[in-house]
């Protein structure tokens, strides 16, 4: 299991799993990114994501990555 690390503290990547609620917020399909800034939390599908990760990377606290999730085999 591994760990995510924001400014204030170290939580677990399963408690801070994207759900079927979380919804881009540019486009409203499921989010599997979650990008912190010192604003707040945006959402993004895996399309924004990569759209926008060249220039929200450098600023952002914390970038997390679910997409991955997509390559999954749910056949079984």
């Amino acid at each position: 299991m591994s760990q995510i690390t924001t400014e204030n503290s170290a939580v677990d990547e399963l408690d801070y799993a994207l759900t079927a609620l979380d919804r881009c917020d540019s486009c409203g399909a499921q989010a599997y990114i979650r990008v912190t800034l010192k604003s707040g939390d945006l959402l993004f599908c895996a399309h924004h994501g990569a759209k926008f990760k060249d220039k929200l990377f450098p600023t952002a606290l914390n970038w997390h990555d679910e997409s991955s999730r997509l390559l999954e085999d749910r056949t079984v």
